[in-house]
């Protein structure tokens, strides 16, 4: 099963067009296709040139990279953990996924209107931030008045349910998000995963800014950077727009070509699906022969997030 991110941001982002970028195989590199499962999920293989060089020296009949499913969830609007819009659809789908591509406005554009009427993505973080982590603080309340009585009454485990759960709760009536808990011990962290809550999943903001600033960022994007400092997630700079752009041309050879005028070395779309794996992926590859025959596998564990899986690369 594929690692599963969900695409979120607020209208007018450039969320759709990102996801339209990303559902294009035109946007990927020529070996990479891409498919389309339905309107707004699709499943996207991982750009990887050790595949390249590991296939060089194999030589394999087949390569069978990793993938990503990529959701585009829709429907949040302020007041969407009391249900407002689409906000319990919305809310559902995030819990689903494994991780989040959050998707910020970097960028001064009159024709594009925005929501809230002013450029302000760290705003735009928290607006989100703060239904995901009410929603949180309901789920933490809930455990504790189960739990809570049997804590009292001297049960061990109980007791250790508790401190995680107020430990949680202490974080997100500060409006931080759950992400910033860490925990000592390993009973500790498995009740903390079983919780599965929205605000604890791996979290790759992506700043939308102009062509111009998609190589140095710009000032809101250094806004971005400080307001996240302290939770433990990945920040990318991309230009949706230009990336749209990319996609319409035909060739590999002619995204190159683009791309090489800007003096990007790499899409970003190709480095949006890296770092997306990345959120759950430790970076080390162990490779071993299959069976005495001319296949390989190429296990990636992936350990120390919510996501305990195994994702093979398989020649």
């Amino acid at each position: 099963m594929a690692l599963q991110c969900g695409i979120v941001g607020l209208p007018n982002v450039g969320k759709s067009t990102l996801f339209n970028c990303l559902s294009s195989a035109k946007a990927q590199a020529a070996n990479f296709p891409f498919c389309t499962i339905e309107p707004n999920v699709g499943t996207i293989t991982v750009p990887d040139e050790r595949l390249t060089k590991l296939a060089e020296l194999v030589h394999p009949g087949r390569i069978v990279p990793a993938t990503v499913e990529i959701v585009d969830i829709a429907g949040l609007v302020k007041g969407a953990s009391k249900g407002e819009g689409l906000g319990n659809k919305f809310l559902g789908n995030i819990r689903e996924c494994d991780a989040i591509i959050h998707v910020l406005r970097c960028f001064d554009d009159e024709n594009v209107t925005h929501v809230d009427g002013t450029v302000n993505p760290v705003r735009d973080k928290e607006i989100i931030d703060t239904e995901l982590q009410i929603k949180d603080l309901e789920t933490i309340d809930q455990r504790l008045q189960k739990v809570a009585k049997q804590a009292a009454v001297g049960d061990k485990q109980a007791k250790i349910v508790c401190d995680v759960l107020n430990a949680y709760r202490d974080v997100l009536l500060q409006g931080k998000s759950a992400r910033t808990v860490t925990f000592d011990s390993k009973d500790e962290e498995k009740i903390a995963h079983d919780l599965f809550l929205l605000t604890s999943k791996p979290v790759l903001y992506v700043c939308n800014v102009d062509e111009g600033s998609v190589k140095t960022g710009n000032a809101y994007v250094e806004q971005v950077r400080e307001a996240i400092k302290d939770e433990n997630a990945q920040l990318l700079v991309i230009a949706a727009k230009t990336e749209s752009e990319i996609a319409e041309l035909e060739s590999y050879e002619d995204r190159q070509m683009f791309l090489e005028e800007l003096g990007l070395e790499e899409s970003g779309v190709n480095r949006l699906v890296k770092s997306a794996f990345s959120l759950s992926e430790p970076g080390d590859i162990h490779h071993r022969r299959t069976h005495g025959g001319k296949g390989m596998d190429l296990p990636q564990r992936l350990e120390g997030t919510s996501v305990r899986r195994c994702y093979p690369y398989r020649f």
